[in-house]
């Protein structure tokens, strides 16, 4: 129903975005409801289980990989025009909030996820908890992008460590500095070469 692996789905349930009991043999029941108060938070599966379309998953000299995560449909058009005229040619997808972040992440990983912190439904605070749980994704660069101050995030209880703040407006050309290395650092192509 989710469109992600078992293993995310078990994640998920241990940090409590899934709602869950075991069983004495130490088997993880999810509650349908909390499956479908997921699901309905975003309409229908379809419009959250969308997948990248590259199927060179981790090959070297694919291309890089980047997911953004921006409630703000504005800003993620700008995002990806901005992102089609880097020179490693990124494949790029996108989410509205933490929750369908989750699902594309449980999909195919990354090589860099770029986020906004304040968003409906799971907002990226809980978004990033959660990805601090799924080893599988260590490799996966993280950097926000948020208006919200460095005193407000500390309130909110801050961020796993090692995650950069970057201010908005979108400081493109860090992030392409970002892209540059996390690109080279995963062999993926840098242009147009095949």
């Amino acid at each position: 129903m989710l469109g992600v692996t078992m293993r995310t789905v078990q994640l998920w349930a241990n940090s409590g975005l899934l709602t869950c009991w075991k069983t004495e043999g130490g088997h993880r029941r999810i509650m349908r409801d909390s499956v479908e108060r997921l699901l309905a938070a975003r309409g229908s599966p379809q419009s959250v289980l969308v997948a990248p379309t590259s199927t060179g998953a981790d090959k070297p000299g694919g291309p890089l990989r980047i997911l953004v995560v921006e409630d703000d449909p504005d800003l993620l058009r700008l995002y990806r025009l901005q992102l089609a005229r880097w020179p490693m040619q990124p494949e790029v997808t996108t989410a509205m909030n933490g929750f369908e972040g989750l699902v594309h992440l449980g999909s195919r990983r990354p090589h860099l996820l770029i986020t906004d912190l304040h968003m409906p439904e799971v907002d990226g605070y809980h978004m990033l908890r959660i990805l601090r749980t799924m080893p599988q994704l260590d490799a996966t660069e993280i950097v926000v992008v948020t208006g919200i101050g460095a005193e407000d995030v500390a309130q909110r209880g801050g961020l796993p460590q090692g995650i950069p703040i970057l201010p908005k407006p979108v400081p493109f050309a860090e992030l392409e500095k970002i892209a540059l290395r996390v690109a080279a650092q995963n062999g993926c192509r840098l242009g147009n070469s095949p």
